[in-house]
């Protein structure tokens, strides 16, 4: 399966980390946030890979050039930010070569389980499917309404609310129908986001399922120091990569 990679933030909360360094090379447990991303999606099931770049582009390739796994990539440098729903409308013509493809914030750690989020997108034939997670600070994340406990239609969609209707948020994760890129502009007069601009107007053909496994953001000093502190237990732990593995029967 494709997947496009979001991980070209300039990382300001993060600063002075992110002065020399860009936010998807900052380590955890000894390992760049990008070498977890390629870890996991390796173990999704990810074969092509496409990731878009900015803040320091040079590490980002410099670091592609020692990966040497089973994922196809393709670098996209934004000289300008296009927003992430910009990036998307500039990379249509790589993505809209499957049916389905997946959408990953790359400054998210995780090791949710992508195979449920595919697989009931596939079933409910929706333009977006939304992975979901209960967020502990509803107000800095963008917020749905779903018809149902876990999974369903979502009703409604609010980027960063001040008034949240409940805690219900987006994890960052998607999968998307290529029918979703003929509804994006083709040059976007500016930044285009795909969560306050596009995601509210998918209403009605837009599906969300909560996420079984860890995910945080690390895009603030807070987030990152849990980040550091909780995923080595994650790690020891490793009951859902080990599933995913066994069911692929690939790498450990």
């Amino acid at each position: 399966m494709r997947a496009i990679l979001l991980a070209a933030g300039l990382g300001t909360r993060l600063r002075p980390l992110t002065d020399h360094t860009p936010k998807c090379q900052i380590e955890i447990a000894g390992k760049p946030l990008l070498a977890w991303w390629l870890d996991h999606m390796e173990r999704s099931g990810v074969t092509d890979l496409i990731v878009n770049l900015h803040h320091h582009p040079q590490q980002v390739r410099d670091f592609f050039r020692g990966y040497d796994g089973p994922i196809a990539f393709k670098l996209f440098e934004e000289p300008v930010l296009l927003g992430s729903a910009g990036t998307l409308s500039a990379c249509r013509e790589w993505l809209g070569e499957e049916n389905d493809f997946l959408i990953l914030y790359g400054d998210n750690l995780t090791n949710a389980r992508l195979g449920p989020l595919v697989e009931y997108h596939k079933s409910e034939e929706k333009l977006l499917t939304v992975g979901l997670f209960h967020a502990e600070n509803p107000r800095a994340c963008g917020i749905v309404e779903l018809r149902g406990d876990s999974r369903g239609e979502i009703l409604s969609f609010t980027e960063k609310p001040s008034q949240p209707v409940g805690d219900l948020a987006s994890a960052g994760l998607f999968v998307a129908d290529s029918r979703l890129l003929d509804d994006l502009p083709r040059e976007p007069n500016g930044v285009l986001d795909f969560g306050r601009d596009i995601m509210p107007t998918l209403l009605g053909g837009m599906n969300g399922i909560v996420i079984d496994g860890y995910l945080r953001d690390i895009g603030t000093h807070e987030s990152l120091a849990a980040a550091r502190q909780e995923w080595p237990s994650v790690l020891e732990e490793g009951r859902f990569w080990r599933e995913m593995t066994d069911s692929r029967g690939g790498k450990g």
